[in-house]
């Protein structure tokens, strides 16, 4: 059950990632337009810094599955890994799961907010910021996701290579 769920960050991870060949060919494309052909868009850099958003936010669950985040472990590591696990799993209690719930609840927040409003950018193309705030919300929907895996993996003493059977 935790492969089968781990798959959703995995799987949104590297469809996710696209978006970093499609933002920079638009960058690429603006980049052409306004020195070669002196003729900049005026919706290039606004679809791209959204594109970015969509990229960065997503992708804290996938992070997470491959243990990408940044760790300060100057006192778990001369831990034994038994003590280890369970220090991790006590971090995830005390800090990773208030932290998840509320950037999800908040989150949530923001995005119905950004809906009823019917919410745009206020650059010189009007883009609807609803669905990069519906995205903060799925984000955290699936680092909590990640997090409660990760959790268990700890409690259960399954290894860190659970994905790759």
């Amino acid at each position: 059950m935790l492969r089968a769920l781990g798959m959703i960050n995995e799987t949104v991870g590297r469809i996710v990632s696209v978006l970093a060949i499609v933002f920079a060919a638009i960058i690429v494309y603006d980049v052409i337009l306004r020195y070669v052909f002196n003729a900049p868009t005026r919706w290039a850099f606004d679809v791209t810094k959204q594109m970015f958003g969509f990229y960065f936010i997503l992708l804290g669950g996938y992070a997470l599955r491959h243990q990408a985040h940044v760790r300060v472990d100057l006192l778990t590591e001369t831990l034994r890994p038994s003590a280890r696990r369970w220090v991790d799993a006590a971090g995830y209690v005390l800090f990773f799961f208030p932290f998840a719930w509320v950037f999800l609840t908040r989150t949530y927040a923001f995005a119905a907010t950004s809906w009823s409003q019917g919410e745009t950018t206020y650059g010189s193309v009007q883009l609807p910021v609803y669905p990069l705030k519906t995205a903060m919300c799925v984000a955290a929907a699936l680092l909590l996701l990640q997090g409660i895996i990760e959790f268990f993996k700890l409690i259960l003493n399954k290894p860190d290579d659970l994905y790759d059977s």
